[in-house]
């Protein structure tokens, strides 16, 4: 996986964190475990990590997240008083469950993991019978913010610098190759789709949004002045893909999620 600690930044993650929120209870919530380990992978700044230790008092809950910054911010805002909850930083790709851990969730995350799918289907093998594997991925690579953002960067003035940062085809896959992934691994599971019609509030709120997550890999690659540049001829596009209403902007975002347990 390498260094991805520049993927998110948690201000700006936190910034909607009511969209982003509903999205990790929606699965967690079908987990019906009664766990003594449970780890979250890709924790973030450990608001929803927290809630997995008041809803399973006597686990032990353990955050894992590559960003330094993120296990900061999850350390330092008391959500650590919570009995059995820690944080660690750690790399997604290098994890592999222990025989005791009960439940392992992964929120928003693996997209950015080449070959997540290959490493689910290890995480599933490794899980003993009555474990429970929960994923959320972003199925929405196909929208507008993200075929604006990969059009722009293969521009000519971008190509060069920017080849190979935006992966888009093989980033995630369909709910049926992972209900297969799932099946195969010997799991009972849950697999389904939805989109939220998530309305923003503010200027040019979809470019708020990626400036969280999608863009942050390319202004990493190109350096403050050329990501200036390019956040300015991308922010021209997005906000004409994704008009201000009366209400405020509408922005789809559908998510992928898979729940399930090791029979």
């Amino acid at each position: 996986m390498g260094d991805q600690s520049f993927l998110r930044d948690p201000a700006r993650y936190v910034q909607f964190s009511d969209f982003r929120d509903r999205p990790f209870f929606d699965p967690t919530a079908r987990i019906g475990a009664a766990p003594a380990r449970v780890v979250d992978l890709g924790c973030g700044p450990g608001t929803l990590t927290a809630s997995l230790a008041r809803r399973w008092p006597g686990a032990q809950v353990l955050g894992i997240d590559s960003s330094e910054a993120m296990i900061t911010e999850a350390e330092t805002t008391g959500r650590q008083h919570e009995p059995g909850l820690r944080f660690a930083v750690g790399d997604i790709a290098g994890w592999t469950p222990g025989e005791t851990v009960d439940v392992v969730i992964s929120i928003a995350a693996l997209q950015w993991v080449p070959g997540h799918r290959e490493l689910m289907a290890s995480w599933l093998a490794a899980l003993r019978p009555g474990a429970w594997l929960g994923v959320q991925v972003p199925g929405n690579f196909g929208s507008p913010a993200h075929v604006l953002m990969r059009e722009l960067a293969a521009s000519q003035r971008w190509r060069r610098s920017l080849e190979g940062v935006l992966r888009h085809d093989d980033a995630v896959g369909e709910p049926a190759q992972y209900q297969e992934l799932f099946l195969r691994a010997g799991a009972r599971v849950d697999v389904w789709e939805t989109s939220y019609s998530q309305l923003l509030q503010g200027v040019n709120p979809v470019l708020d949004w990626v400036r969280g997550t999608a863009l942050r890999p390319v202004l990493a690659a190109l350096g403050p002045a050329d990501g200036g540049d390019f956040e300015k001829q991308y922010a021209a596009l997005v906000a004409e893909a994704y008009p201000a209403g009366e209400f405020g902007t509408v922005f789809p975002f559908r998510r992928i999620f898979m729940v399930g347990e090791k029979q």
